[in-house]
C-alpha cells in the first residue's frame, strides 16, 4: 500500500526536525503509541494500539529514523507485529520551508501487510491511513504550537 501526500506546518522546518526528532514529542504525535522506548541513537521499541476499521489490536515493534539529513529529510522505518497481522513500513519525510516561518513536508513510502490486516483490503487500509495520517499531523501541530520558537 502506498503511503504519500504534503501536509503545510506553520512553523519553521528547524522548529519542526527538532519537534519530530524529541523521543517524548514523538510519542505524543504519533496516533496509537502507548509506550515509545529509546533503544539506540534514533530507534525505538513501540508499542501501538490502534482501531483499524472493524478489527483493533496492539502492536508491538520497532520504530528507526534513518537516512537522517537535518533539518529536511529523514526515513521513517518501522516493523510492527501484532495477532491481527504485521506491517512494516519505509517513508521517506521531506521538510522543505516556505517562507520564513512555514514547512511543507512531503511524505511518501510502502507499507506492506500481512496477515488479517492484508485482507481488510486497499479501501478501509486507505481510509484507516488516511485517519491515522490526519491525527498525525493534528497531533504535530498542537505539539508545535505549544513549544516556543527556537
Amino acid at each position: 500500500m502506498q503511503l504519500a501526500g504534503k501536509y503545510l506546518l506553520h512553523a519553521a522546518p528547524p522548529k519542526v526536525w527538532a519537534t519530530l526528532m524529541n523521543m517524548d514529542t514523538l510519542a505524543k504525535v504519533v496516533p496509537g503509541i502507548s509506550r515509545l522506548e529509546k533503544t539506540g541513537d534514533h530507534t525505538f521499541k513501540s508499542i501501538l494500539d490502534i482501531k483499524l476499521g472493524p478489527v483493533s489490536g496492539s502492536f508491538t515493534g520497532n520504530l528507526q529514523l534513518d537516512d537522517l539529513q537535518e533539518p529536511s529529510a529523514f526515513t521513517l522505518k518501522a516493523q510492527q507485529n501484532s495477532r491481527i497481522g504485521n506491517a512494516n513500513a519505509a517513508i521517506k519525510i521531506n521538510l522543505s520551508p516556505v517562507g520564513t516561518d512555514d514547512t511543507e513536508i512531503v511524505f511518501d513510502g510502502d507499507v506492506k501487510l500481512s496477515g488479517m490486516l492484508a485482507s481488510l483490503g486497499q479501501r478501509v487500509m486507505g481510509g484507516v491511513s488516511n485517519t491515522l495520517t490526519k491525527q498525525f499531523f493534528s497531533n504535530l501541530e498542537k505539539e508545535l504550537e505549544k513549544t516556543p520558537a527556537s
